[in-house]
């Protein structure tokens, strides 16, 4: 019985409860769905759910009553054990044997759809991550949302969403023209402008693009730039693209912000912000009253002189994300982006709709890099650049994938670069990576023997050990961590769940003999802790998948 069966029963108890009389509880007043946990101590039984506690009120019973009520007709299903009734009202719920380790058998039969659900089918969902300008590589900064932003569309589809992965270009402005002056500089051998960039990234563009067009260099100065820039614009979003495909995170949208202005989206947007009444005109230039959305200011959408703002810019984007159809858009910004929280839910209000659940902005901390305790220092503008390159280059794509997933984006995070390397139990993605290896290797040991996973066999009776209890309990929290991850965007969540899983297994497998020694018969027992294996490896894989890591078969 997996925990979903066990809540979707326990649902059924209380309609059955309340249809009998048993519980006076309004229709209107039951729950979608009865929580179901993991106890923290074994003796409490295999899982306890507060239902009784959340039904109290509106039975006009105490909790402890509610829960006695239950807990004999929850003693009645198939498949439990045993019910009991603790502290304020909660029920400790035991499966036999058998009920538990079916669990096994509907992973093994599920395989990569295990954990999977539809807690959020039809709902539409824009993941908008990374936005770098296309004027130099991708730096550490990036990669953080290049893994964190990929992993939280990948849970947000575990979860049933339809979900887009964007990323939008910062192709205008005068960022861009100083790339394309600092390109132009460097191809006539001098130096860039001290507004410009500087890293020798530069240096190899120019030559590039010299080296394709060599009659740039005949072009008046004015005409340099542009031609420059724009060879250089194409170059370097092409490596960006390039280095994230590496870096197994692939985009659904490449959204220009030119594009916005070529195809009248700037337009249609200020058109229904002016509809919405929440435009109005000051000293010649045209505001979005923005205030009136806890905004600390106005913003200016057109200014004085019909120069549109990169606040029109960023209202069209958001209200073109909405025309496409998204009923959800996440917005992954940067440490330094603090202030536009407010000012792109104050869009959001402008424009219509409720922010609370049309837009969603989440601040990412910075990353540290250490080698030998000395921290690796960066500055895109300098040119002393940690770029997503040097990363991979540096620990693989695995172990930084993963330990970019593995803490809250809100916190900052120091990578040792030296332990991410080490084949040791210290590195959580070799930890992880070495469980699914382990029982990998145990498999094609078991294929020698002639043994193989027989689901037709499979007696789930047989898994009655305390370590087969606990990996078999482990194993079913998986479908409540991934639909957690996706509902709160946080992917670590995964990893930390996978750390769990693969010490629950290493301590199973040093307690249990999964097969048979010399010449031992080989007895339903090992064939039944095969099963029990294989299931832990496919959520080892299927929980690596949700980050973006592989799962080794050997390591």
């Amino acid at each position: 019985m997996t925990p979903a069966e066990l809540s979707s029963a326990l649902l059924s108890v209380l309609d059955a409860a309340v249809a009998s009389g048993d519980l006076d509880v309004p229709a209107d007043r039951l729950p979608a769905s009865v929580t179901i946990e993991r106890p923290r101590s074994a003796e409490h039984g295999d899982y306890a759910t507060n239902v009784a506690l959340q039904l109290a009120k509106s039975a006009g019973r105490p909790p402890r009553e509610v829960a006695s009520v239950l807990a004999t007709r929850i003693q009645a299903l198939p498949g439990i054990a045993a019910v009991d009734v603790a502290g304020p009202g909660f029920l400790n719920i035991t499966l036999e044997a058998a009920a538990q380790g079916e669990l096994a058998r509907t992973i093994v039969g599920e395989g990569e759809a295990y954990g999977r659900g539809a807690t959020m089918s039809g709902v539409r969902v824009n993941v908008e991550f990374i936005s770098a300008n296309p004027n130099g590589p991708l730096h550490l900064g990036h990669t953080r949302w290049a893994a964190v932003g990929d992993s939280i569309a990948r849970v947000l589809e575990a979860a049933g969403a339809d979900v887009a992965r964007e990323f939008y270009i910062n192709d205008r402005g005068v960022q861009m023209d100083r790339f394309g002056e600092s390109l132009r500089e460097a191809a006539n051998g001098r130096p860039a402008p001290e507004d410009g960039y500087h890293g020798g990234y530069i240096t190899d563009l120019a030559a590039a693009i010299v080296a394709d067009h060599p009659e740039y260099l005949d072009l008046p100065a004015g005409e340099q730039l542009v031609v420059f820039r724009e060879a250089g614009y194409v170059l370097q979003l092409k490596q960006q693209q390039d280095v994230l495909t590496l870096f197994r995170t692939e985009f659904d949208v490449w959204y220009s912000e030119r594009s916005l202005y070529e195809s009248g989206a700037v337009e249609r947007g200020l058109v229904t912000l002016r509809e919405q009444g929440h435009s109005y005109e000051l000293d010649g230039a045209l505001w979005l009253r923005t205030t009136d959305f806890d905004d600390d200011k106005d913003r200016v959408l057109i200014k004085s002189d019909g120069e549109t703002t990169y606040f029109a810019s960023d209202s069209a984007y958001y209200l073109d994300k909405r025309v496409r159809g998204f009923d959800i858009n996440i917005y992954l910004l940067g440490a330094d982006h603090h202030g536009y929280v407010n000012r792109l839910r104050a869009i959001a209000a402008c424009a219509g709709d409720d922010p609370n659940v049309s837009i969603e902005v989440l601040i990412g901390q910075l990353v540290k890099m250490y080698r030998g305790g000395q921290e690796v220092r960066l500055s895109k503008r300098k040119g002393d650049i940690v770029t997503l390159e040097d990363l991979v280059d540096e620990v693989g794509v695995d172990a930084a994938r993963y330990t970019l997933c593995r803490y809250p984006v809100d916190t900052p995070l120091s990578l040792d670069l030296d332990l991410l390397v080490k084949q040791t139990n210290d590195n959580p993605v070799y930890y992880v990576q070495y469980a699914h290896a382990r029982i990998s290797s145990l498999l094609r040991n078991a294929a020698e023997l002639g043994l193989d996973v027989n689901l037709e066999d499979f007696d789930a009776g047989l898994l009655v050990h305390a370590r087969e209890g606990d990996l078999l309990g482990s194993l079913g929290q998986f479908p409540r961590v991934v639909t957690g991850a996706a509902e709160l965007r946080e992917p670590h969540r995964v990893a930390r769940y996978l750390e769990e899983l693969a010490s629950a297994y290493h301590k199973f497998y040093d307690s249990c003999r999964v097969l048979p020694r010399g010449d031992e018969e080989a007895s339903p027992t090992h064939s039944a802790r095969l099963v029990l294996c294989a299931a832990t490896r496919q959520v080892l894989a299927n929980g690596l998948a949700l980050l973006g890591v592989t799962a080794p078969e050997r390591m």
